[in-house]
């Protein structure tokens, strides 16, 4: 598993947002919702050279919008389903905005496995003697095939 130390700057993000809990993660429904309108906020999103989409978040935060990590083992706090933008865009209706914070972070290829990927960039910090000091944040890069990244912060910037 690849996993190296990075500069997160600060992203913005227009999504679709949901609460979870435990027994309650609304991930999935939030995608498919996202997905069904995503027509509604294409033309919002970052593009690369060569026009794919930068970054498609599963962005999170705690209950606080602190950005601080999700609470009770990780089972608690807010997720937004969405797609990269510049700072000054305006979600249209229905839809929701958050700007991340810049942070140091760790950065994970998730390579299949979500949860293999989390437990690594956790036992990652630990050995590294670093904190976890913001919520895990999900990144899928269309230009890479959708590769999916997993960013622990360990300080802000």
């Amino acid at each position: 598993m690849e996993i190296e130390i990075c500069e997160l700057p600060a992203i913005s993000v227009v999504g679709m947002e949901g609460g979870a809990k435990p027994g309650h993660n609304p991930a999935c429904a939030l995608w498919e919702k996202a997905n069904a309108r995503f027509g509604e906020v294409d033309g919002l999103a970052l593009r690369d050279e060569n026009g794919a989409p930068v970054g498609i978040w599963g962005a999170m935060s705690d209950f606080s919008r602190s950005f601080l990590p999700w609470e009770d083992g990780f089972s608690q706090g807010l997720y937004l389903a969405g797609v990269q933008v510049p700072p000054e865009a305006l979600p249209p209706e229905g839809w929701v905005k958050w700007t991340l914070p810049a942070f140091a972070c760790l950065r994970v290829r998730a390579e299949g496995n979500y949860e293999a990927a989390f437990r690594a960039g956790l036992d990652e910090l630990k050995r590294r003697g670093l904190t976890l000091a913001g919520a895990v944040q999900e990144c899928q890069r269309p230009a890479e095939g959708g590769q999916m990244y997993l960013f622990f912060p360990f300080k802000r910037l």
